[in-house]
């Protein structure tokens, strides 16, 4: 904390003040948090989010907002509910070349991304969801829950999917690992049918792609690495309170761009159109209005969330899903003789590269998602690449400190190798980018020597889309 009794991360202005301390915002928040008083809260926990290393942060008690508002900082509930499961997706606009981009031209930004918001949108309608529809800095936040204790709660916990057969798993433990494989089917649905109409790739995750018609390294995430993360390790963000991210992060400071960024708020889409609610979220009697006509009380829905798991229980994804827990990793005992002893001269150098300076590259989804592709045309099973990475992740000799103390390594590396094998098992995944050309433009070419990713990408198609004739 600093001498003033603010935190280092709080709101400058001091007219935005006015809205933390705003009893009707507060109210709203408390009811994000899951009750009508604060003392009814069933959020796990509060934090207050660092930009600078978001992989740390401080727990405190719900009890704890009214001073955590008083010093108007950038604030979080946990993922993780005592009495309810919330269902959470994330999609927003990522500029690997510009990253002040999505505040220094919000409606450019926003409007790239209302062909991915309408199938979103038109998705969960189908499914029968009504959902929460939150503005952040950069995207949109969709939530929804279900009671722990409703039928599909039990369904989606016993599913067994994800679950060895042989063992007894708690359904608390069991319930969010397969709502992760439900939301990477939802997820499927939505690149598979924006992705033709959008001006910018969408990527599940972010994904570092070429230049587009901007000439920029830009595209839309559909964000789901909180499902690669133990659930009581992730938060996601309070609506009514402030977005303090490229301030954080230091990115107005570098860019020396604070003259031409108001300091705004994260906000419910209610009752205006998207372009009217960016010129209003940083003006704090239009933000106090709203919070006196749009709550934010998380929407209960069991059905919709129901035909959403049975729709993924007949997709191609559940079928790829079975498939790859039907083999079980080695255990860390054989690793010596096993992973570890992986030939590579087999690989190509940009997939050496990637394991052999794990930390960082392999932390990286296009790092995950080179290796991936690279062993499944050696005819690896996914799998097994799975334990590869998290044989990685859990060697000291890279130098990977605290970063696996909030998070679970063999998750990590199981989720990013699943989605990414997922894709091109499902034939979401062509390998359109998956050459010498692309990998240069991505920036995860680091000696191009002459060596081919083609006889890869060909034993891919082989692998996935066999010639009929040949069969």
């Amino acid at each position: 904390m600093i001498s003033n009794g603010q935190s280092p991360g709080g709101l400058a202005s001091p007219v935005l003040r006015e809205v933390c301390r705003d009893p009707i915002v507060r109210q709203r928040i408390v009811e994000y948090l899951g009750g009508r008083r604060l003392r009814d809260a069933t959020c796990a926990f509060l934090g207050r989010l660092d930009a600078g290393n978001p992989s740390l942060f401080d727990r405190h008690p719900p009890e704890a907002l009214e001073r955590m508002l008083d010093d108007c900082g950038e604030l979080a509930r946990s993922l993780e509910d005592r009495v309810s499961l919330l269902i959470h997706l994330d999609i927003e606009y990522v500029n690997f070349d510009d990253p002040a981009a999505a505040y220094l031209d919000a409606p450019r930004i926003f409007r790239l991304q209302e062909p991915l918001v309408e199938v979103i949108e038109a998705r969960l309608l189908a499914f029968g969801i009504r959902y929460l529809h939150l503005i952040t800095g950069q995207g949109h936040h969709f939530v929804w829950r279900i009671p722990r204790e409703s039928a599909v709660a039990r369904s989606i916990a016993e599913l067994g999917i994800c679950t060895p057969p042989d063992v007894a798993t708690p359904a608390e433990e069991s319930l969010f690992p397969h709502l992760a494989l439900m939301m990477e089917h939802f997820a499927h649905l939505v690149k598979q049918d924006a992705a033709p109409n959008c001006e910018v790739p969408v990527e599940i995750t972010a994904r570092h792609v070429g230049p587009g018609i901007a000439g920029m390294r830009e595209m839309l995430s559909i964000d789901l690495s909180e499902y690669g993360d133990p659930l009581h390790s992730r938060m996601i963000r309070i609506p009514y309170t402030v977005y303090r991210k490229p301030w954080l992060s230091g990115l107005i400071g570098r860019m020396g761009i604070g003259d031409r960024v108001n300091e705004f708020f994260t906000l419910p889409l209610h009752e205006m159109d998207l372009m009217q609610l960016l010129g209003v979220r940083h003006r704090p009697e239009k933000i106090i209005a709203l919070a006196r006509r749009a709550g934010v009380n998380i929407p209960l829905q069991e059905r919709g969330t129901a035909r959403l798991m049975h729709d993924y229980l007949h997709s191609p994804l559940c079928a790829f899903h079975r498939s790859f827990y039907a083999l079980p990793q080695d255990h860390p005992s054989l690793w010596p003789e096993g992973y570890d002893k992986l030939p590579l001269e087999t690989l190509t150098p940009c997939a050496i590269h990637v394991l052999t300076d794990a930390n960082d590259w392999l932390l990286k989804p296009s790092g995950i998602q080179l290796v991936t592709r690279c062993l499944l045309a050696l005819g690896w099973h996914p799998r097994h690449i799975a334990g590869l990475v998290r044989s990685k992740f859990a060697n000291p000799d890279f130098g990977w400190g605290d970063k696996w103390s909030e998070y679970d390594p063999a998750m990590r590396a199981e989720f990013y190798v699943r989605l990414f094998a997922g894709e091109i098992a499902t034939g979401l995944d062509s390998g359109i980018d998956f050459n010498c050309v692309s990998q240069q433009e991505t920036q995860f070419c680091w000696n191009p020597c002459g060596c081919s990713l083609d006889p890869f990408l060909t034993a891919l198609h082989k692998r996935f889309k066999p010639n009929p004739q040949n069969s």
